[in-house]
């Protein structure tokens, strides 16, 4: 059975791309490009499952924004 994982993905000050499973807590790798990233991503979620098992899942992710405000 096939499962759709959020993922958040971030440039780290040094440069390297980091990813986070929104559904799943302390699931996250990191990488130097964006492919080498995804295919850490997907083996880390496999682990996860393996040891945590699948989660139930209470809240459905619906969108990422990014805000701009003037700073004091």
């Amino acid at each position: 059975m096939n499962q759709k994982f959020t993922v958040i993905v971030e440039q780290g000050e040094d440069g390297y791309l980091i990813s986070e499973v929104v559904e799943l807590p302390g699931c996250h790798t990191q990488a130097k490009t964006y492919d080498e990233l995804i295919e850490r991503t997907k083996e880390a979620i496999s682990l996860y499952l393996e040891v945590e098992g699948v989660p139930e899942v209470k809240s459905k992710f619906l969108s990422l924004q990014q805000v701009e405000i003037e700073a004091a």
